[in-house]
């Protein structure tokens, strides 16, 4: 019996959902590296030292690699052996000492490990006011309080600081509760954006792209929640922009496929060239000078 669109559909999440059970997509061993935070043992808290399982101390060290040629002499001429540049390399006899070790990889977009967020300590202990509401739609943030009574220097920096998390709950509702704050704050946003610079500092700089693309979602969405926050983020370019001149460029050429990444707004390339983009418009007439200093290759989407 053939399978209809939505036969395929089920079985194609069921087939996602077991790859995640079976732990490709799994956070253990990204914990036992030390990328991101281990959290508590279990939901009681945890183990005794004496009971606590022993760490994963693997890693195996990488082979010399094979495809470099060994130094060579040139020719000896009649008044004695000459040799190459690297003559350093060589022993008394002209004979090469050894391989020349490759080039370093520069690792400019290597993942860095995810410092713990002051969101995860805050919500463990319960001082945040929110909870996790079940409904017949999916879950989603249930405010104990009115979210325009908040007090957005001490609740808005520490969602957002929360934005690097990769585990729920913590990623879901600190992600969601920033947006609300986002959608909801008004005038309260702007004397707040000093204090969000340095946690968007930190969560680019872990150059995770799972979370470096949540976070270039919500520096769109802090640009475009009020009059004058884009120009007051305009002093703090040297501090977000040094990884957007990295990762500017960042696209796949995958000739004639689809990017499934354009739909779900994953592509880092993509989003880095937008949120330029909207820095620029909304960053007031210095805006554009100060992304060109940081970042050369930037063109104008104002200026014909």
């Amino acid at each position: 019996m053939p399978l209809g669109p939505a036969s395929i559909l089920i079985l194609d999440d069921s087939l996602t959902k077991m790859i995640h059970r079976d732990g490709s997509k799994s956070y253990k061993r990204q914990k036992e590296k030390g990328m991101i935070t281990r959290g508590q043992h279990c939901c009681f808290g945890d183990f005794p030292a004496d009971m606590a399982p022993q760490a994963w101390k693997g890693g195996r060290p990488l082979g010399k690699s094979s495809s470099t040629p060994s130094l060579k002499t040139t020719a000896a001429s009649t008044h004695g052996r000459e040799t190459t540049m690297n003559s350093a390399f060589l022993g008394l006899g002209g004979e090469p000492r050894g391989q020349v070790p490759p080039a370093p990889p520069a690792g400019s977009t290597a993942k860095r490990p995810v410092p713990q967020s002051e969101f995860r300590r805050f919500y463990d202990r319960g001082d945040l006011p929110i909870q996790i509401f079940h409904g017949a739609v999916g879950g989603k943030i249930a405010w104990k309080v009115d979210i325009d009574k908040l007090d957005y220097h001490h609740y808005l920096p520490i969602f957002l600081d929360g934005c690097r998390e990769k585990e729920d709950p913590y990623r879901f509702l600190a992600v969601q509760g920033t947006f609300d704050m986002l959608e909801k704050g008004g005038t309260k946003i702007l004397p707040v954006v000093p204090q969000l610079i340095i946690p968007i500092k930190v969560a680019l700089n872990t150059r995770d792209p799972e979370i470096m693309a949540t976070i270039l979602k919500v520096l769109q969405a802090l640009v475009l929640s009020g009059d004058m926050i884009g120009e007051a983020i305009v002093p703090y370019y040297r501090q977000i922009l040094p990884v957007f001149n990295i990762y500017k460029n960042n696209c796949a050429n995958i000739g004639d496929k689809i990017d499934y990444a354009q739909r779900k707004r994953i592509n880092i390339g993509d989003l880095v060239n937008e949120t330029l983009e909207l820095l620029e418009l909304h960053g007031g007439e210095d805006a554009f000078i100060n992304i060109k200093y940081m970042i050369p290759v930037y063109e104008s989407v104002v200026l014909a």
